[in-house]
């Protein structure tokens, strides 16, 4: 199949580079152009515009928010103007469940086909194919895309024929990530107070009770303060939070402790921690605490 893709941070270059190395002719564009090197060097096409990347079948978007993903769908030679009718849009990005539902509505009035495909999972999940994916979307459309989804996802999940519903579902399971690592923050500096060491503390959890890959991965990036390099970047940890809340007003949904996971990022943003991994609010009990950092 023949695929435009929009996109290659962290996750959509790992994405991009399966979908390309399971026979697919991948047509590459990123602002920055250097990101698209290593892609190209494997035999994928660099596309110049977002225009060249959207003469395909189908284009994939994998952008970091709203406005990424509004810049790069709406105006003269952006992705509405340029798939032809047909052709799908699947977009992974973890956006708010209006644009989803706007993206929805407006490619159906244009012809085009329109998948909400948000992923779970980390940049090495994207890069080994083990992502879970929530798909949104009309049926046929759906199984169009369903051979490129199972290349880049060990299990795909169809949540609905409406795409922002998946994106609700991809909100919905940031938020309980954020409240896993949150409540390991607050149960390591408990313990860490105590005297007690983290690293064996985690290895009872998770081969107890939370034998759960939520668990193990940032219990350990807790637990030993990995929390650079950023894998998932704390900004956007805070946006899908913003958006979760958003999304809970407007269906009349109290969430209080997702207001708790608000402050917390916002006192991490406060702190510098714009460039770390978002796992790095699970370090703010420590501090409150008054446990210095370990070396």
């Amino acid at each position: 199949m023949k695929i435009g893709f929009i996109g290659l941070g962290h996750m959509g270059s790992g994405i991009a580079s399966n979908l390309l190395e399971h026979g697919h002719a991948v047509a590459v564009f990123n602002r920055t152009q250097a990101k698209s090197d290593p892609l190209v060097a494997k035999g994928a096409q660099r596309a110049t515009s977002i225009a060249e990347a959207c003469r395909n079948d189908v284009v994939f978007t994998m952008l970091s928010n709203d406005a990424a993903v509004e810049d790069v769908v709406y105006g003269d030679g952006r992705v509405l103007a340029s798939l032809v009718n047909g052709a799908i849009h699947v977009s992974s990005s973890t956006i708010s469940v209006a644009l989803a539902a706007r993206l929805a509505a407006d490619h159906a009035a244009k012809g085009q086909g329109f998948v909400s495909a948000p992923v779970f999972g980390r940049p090495d999940s994207a890069a080994a194919g083990k992502l879970f994916i929530a798909v949104g979307g009309e049926a046929a459309t759906v199984n169009a895309v369903t051979p490129l989804l199972n290349v880049i996802g060990q299990r795909t999940y169809l949540v609905s024929q409406r795409p922002s519903d998946a994106n609700l579902v991809k909100l919905s399971g940031n938020f309980l990530s954020a409240s896993v690592i949150e409540s390991l923050g607050e149960a390591m500096a408990l313990i860490g107070k105590a005297g007690i060491d983290r690293a064996h503390y985690l290895e009872f959890l998770t081969s107890s009770l939370f034998d759960a890959p939520a668990y193990k991965i940032y219990g350990a990036l807790v637990a030993h303060e990995t929390f650079e390099p950023a894998g998932f970047a704390a900004p956007l940890g805070q946006k899908d939070i913003r958006l979760l809340l958003a999304a809970a007003d407007g269906l009349d949904v109290a969430m209080p402790f997702a207001g708790i996971l608000r402050d917390r990022f916002l006192t991490l943003m406060a702190h510098g921690g714009e460039r770390l991994d978002w796992s790095a609010i699970g370090g703010l009990a420590a501090k409150d605490a008054g446990i210095a950092k370990s070396s």
